[in-house]
């Protein structure tokens, strides 16, 4: 069985070096880096704009979009389909409803699956953190139908829940048919707006990065290979992930995201003409916001005093932040920054854990706002009850004071 295996792995790679750029379901490994970086360069956004179908660039944490070109046009997505499939099965883990150890015996339907795979067979076991390694690094349809199978019982409930959870993301111009980005004869299809809030969405699970940023690994104890159809992950410095797409139809796809001193960003390039203008696309993207932007946290400089609380059952409640912290400005904004905080002297009781008790203002070097941060309350203050007010006054008047 190892032998076959070893066979078979052997002929998809040379079947891949060979494969003709219209082949369907696969995601292409015929990669030279020499050639790649020999490809003239895109020298503008404009570029971006002119050579692909859609795209995006947006930061992870504000959801700031940075540029975007035919962001809300529906296409197909080939396997960047497979974000949402590594979404839900990320969000299953955490709950605890699937477990990273666990092993999922694989279907006749997941082994069925063509394009990009891992060859499982009928009645084969791996552990879903396996399953999950090959979707991310080697784009598997079977590996993605048996962890589909695995959190929702079959790929149909699985789907369901796919598009249930784009509407709670917002993804308005999205519709999943399957969990792969197959071709099939339904609706299925995405936006390059939509998957960079997926995305984002997806990058806000911390241990996913240990999985999208691997380059080349193996699962079967080491008798099976992957490498990452991303090339990104080796060659961008900060790269992180996340996935890439090929079919006839929906052309070449990327959602490339990389970190640089703690900031994070996501290029989502749809329909490009060939995968060195998709990988080139993003990276002009992504080299656009980290030479030209940057993430900073809106807090006061120093700890906020309490506030007094008049004819409470506490005299006092104490602000915080609340709300959104994080901006994202451009570096020329950033010299002669200054905060101003306003906050009350006092309130009066009842005081509402949330209630605002003022804000902190940040301006730019000619007083603009940029941003405001509500400073609320941190708990319910009630309001004193009548013997609460009378030993307040005696011991005012006994103690000199409270």
């Amino acid at each position: 069985m190892k032998k076959l295996r070893s066979a078979l792995a052997l002929i998809l790679a040379l079947t891949l070096l060979v494969m003709p750029a219209g082949a369907e379901g696969g995601e292409e490994e015929d990669f030279d880096p020499d050639e790649w970086a020999a490809v003239e360069t895109l020298s503008s956004l404009d570029d971006v704009s002119a050579s692909v179908g859609a795209a995006v660039l947006m930061e992870r944490e504000t959801r700031t979009c940075l540029y975007e070109s035919e962001a809300r046009k529906h296409l197909p997505i080939a396997s960047v389909t497979k974000v949402m499939t590594l979404l839900l099965v990320t969000e299953a883990v955490d709950r605890g409803d699937l477990r990273l150890d666990q092993k999922v015996t694989c279907s006749a339907y997941a082994a069925s699956m063509g394009g990009s795979q891992i060859f499982l067979e009928e009645g084969e076991t791996m552990t879903a953190e396996e399953l999950i390694k090959a979707v991310a690094v080697s784009s598997a349809n079977d590996g993605a139908v048996a962890l589909a199978e695995a959190a929702e019982g079959s790929e149909g409930a699985f789907v369901e829940r796919m598009n249930q959870r784009a509407r709670e993301l917002g993804m308005e111009d999205t519709v999943y048919a399957n969990c792969t980005g197959l071709p099939c004869q339904e609706e299925h299809y995405s936006c390059a707006w939509d998957i960079a809030v997926l995305s984002c969405q997806l990058l806000s699970c911390e241990w996913i990065r240990k999985y999208t940023t691997i380059w080349t690994d193996t699962v079967r104890n080491g008798n099976f290979g992957l490498s990452n159809t991303n090339k990104l992950i080796r060659f961008y410095p900060g790269a992180t992930g996340l996935k890439t797409g090929f079919t006839q139809e929906a052309m070449y796809c990327l959602s490339a995201s990389a970190m640089r001193d703690g900031t994070e960003y996501v290029a989502v390039i749809l329909h490009a003409p060939s995968s060195d203008i998709r990988f080139e696309s993003a990276k002009l993207l992504l080299n656009h916001a980290f030479a030209n932007y940057r993430l900073i946290e809106l807090l006061p400089d120093a700890a906020l005093p309490p506030v007094a609380v008049r004819m409470g059952a506490s005299r006092w409640v104490q602000p915080a932040v609340s709300g959104q912290t994080k901006l994202l400005l451009e570096k020329r904004q950033i010299a002669g920054l200054r905060k101003e905080l306003v906050l009350a002297e006092e309130a009066e009781a009842p005081v509402e854990a949330g209630q605002q008790l003022g804000y902190l203002r940040l301006l730019d070097a000619e007083g603009r706002e940029l941003a405001r941060a509500e400073l609320t309350a941190e708990a319910t203050i009630l309001r004193a009850s009548w013997g609460n007010v009378l030993r307040r006054l005696l011991r005012f008047l006994f103690l000199g004071g409270e």
